[in-house]
């Protein structure tokens, strides 16, 4: 038996693109980015709160060793240290304006209702100190062990025609609300009315409003277990009508068939009762990685996942319909998907998704591949744009560079959708070359100490250029063991 489906894009942080770009276009680029900013312009208040955005994406395309605030403002022409901190750490502009502007022109760019896919992750930022908003002792992925660090969730969409970050949100630890870190609150400037919200929470807010906007396509919704053990948000992008594939730790349990269930008898005396249970007797629901060992060695399928740096990557895989649990009771139906890596010993990984019982299950396959995106982006916007170099300790302060961050990081997708044809495809084969010939490696930043002018940042922007998607992969197989 086998199947065909299409591999997952590569992730395209594994190869630096080449180009053949023409001096000309590299000449445009500076001015490229000045007309990306006048799509926004009209949404900042003040003719300097516009100048100083325009400096600030600027400033996040430079190759600087650190990208806060007063190297930047050092390295620009026209630079003020003063007026670029209070722009981001205090400007009266509005975020949520600017992200749906931002939403709208990752539509155009990416938006693909066949194959658009929401990505949720966590993004942590470690920090010196105790005073940054929301800054605590937590579990802080980007160093792998609990440190003193802000804690995020963002939100990716991602597509055939590539991927960006869409929103963002801080969390603020528990703590936070204690009359310990009143003082701090205040100083942070956090809103009076702000309510806790777990992470899983945040990443609920995050869907449901790029759900209501309705301005990106998307039909699937995909995090990783940090997120899928809450079936509070399971259940709340189910009721979106969209369809979850979630990574669930080993000890979710589920019903491999729909147990009965009813409601007791009343009794002559006391209360009667109104709760629903299962009926005595039934199977208990089983952990998922008892299922994923007793699949038989026959329906576990070899599928490649993706091209990754290294070469393909594939994994076996096994598929179950089951009864998820919901507060001890039977719940909705779903998908459990197990994916077992060949090493010694294989790491199984299980998911749980509630896409219709006749997905094909190659999509479910290629639904599981799709996590890489939101981790490149947050990989090429600490590395090439200095997200997590900011030194701001506020509320606003921490958005607006967040913000800027996600736009900064789509006009270079954008400008790479653009000029693709003229970059050094992501499978590593050549386009075809742009007229006028190749143009040199240009080296980043200026070595002889004079600040940059507007046009020295276009090399640097084409240096900084993210891989483009390859053209369509071929069909790769899935093979029965």
């Amino acid at each position: 038996m086998s199947l065909t489906i299409p591999a997952a894009a590569p992730p395209p942080s594994g190869w630096p693109p080449g180009n053949n770009l023409a001096p000309r276009d590299i000449e445009e680029l500076a001015n490229e980015l000045v007309a990306y900013h006048a799509l926004f312009a009209p949404l900042f208040r003040r003719e300097e709160q516009r100048q100083w955005a325009l400096k600030y994406l600027q400033g996040q395309l430079l190759d600087l060793e650190r990208k806060s605030v007063e190297p930047m403002a050092l390295a620009l022409e026209g630079g003020n240290v003063q007026a670029m901190q209070q722009f981001i750490s205090a400007g009266a502009w509005d975020d949520d304006a600017v992200l749906q502007q931002h939403q709208r022109l990752v539509a155009e760019t990416l938006g693909d209702a066949a194959t658009g896919v929401l990505i949720l992750d966590g993004c942590d930022f470690p920090k010196q100190g105790g005073h940054s908003v929301g800054v605590a002792r937590l579990w802080c992925g980007a160093l792998g062990k609990v440190a003193n660090c802000q804690a995020s969730v963002v939100a990716a969409y991602a597509s055939e025609q590539g991927y960006t970050l869409v929103d963002r949100r801080l969390y603020l630890p528990e703590r936070w609300w204690s009359e310990a870190y009143q003082e701090r609150w205040q100083a942070c400037g956090i809103p009076d009315q702000t309510p806790f919200r777990t992470e899983p929470q945040l990443a609920g807010e995050l869907i449901d409003t790029l759900h209501q906007r309705g301005v990106l396509p998307f039909q699937w919704v995909t995090f990783d277990e940090h997120f899928g053990y809450d079936p509070a948000l399971l259940d709340r992008v189910a009721a979106r009508g969209l369809w979850y594939f979630a990574e669930v730790p080993h000890d979710t349990r589920v019903w491999l068939e729909r147990p009965g269930t009813w409601v007791p008898a009343a009794k002559q005396t006391g209360r009667p009762p109104t709760r629903e249970r299962v009926v005595p007797g039934q199977p208990e629901p089983v952990r998922v990685d008892q299922v994923a060992a007793q699949v038989p060695a026959e329906q576990w399928m070899l599928a490649q996942i993706k091209e990754g740096a290294k070469g393909p990557i594939v994994a076996d895989f096994a598929f179950v319909r089951a009864v998820a649990v919901r507060d001890g009771l039977p719940g909705p139906d779903v998908w459990i998907v197990m994916r077992r890596t060949r090493d010694t010993p294989p790491e199984v990984k299980t998911y749980l998704s509630n896409a219709p019982p006749e997905t094909p299950r190659e999509r479910l396959i290629w639904v599981s591949g799709m996590r890489w995106p939101v981790e490149s982006a947050i990989l090429e916007c600490k590395r090439d744009l200095g997200m997590d170099h900011y030194e701001v300790r506020g509320w606003v302060g921490w958005h607006h560079h967040l913000t800027l961050s996600l736009l900064a990081h789509h006009f270079l997708v954008r400008l790479r959708c653009r000029l693709g044809k003229k970059i050094t495809r992501a499978d590593r084969a050549p386009s075809p070359p742009a007229d006028g010939g190749g143009a040199p490696q240009a080296a980043l930043g200026r070595q002889d100490g004079h600040r940059p002018h507007r046009l020295d940042s276009a090399p640097q922007l084409r240096r900084l250029l993210l891989a483009p998607p390859p053209h369509p992969a071929p069909a790769r197989y899935l093979l029965t063991n």
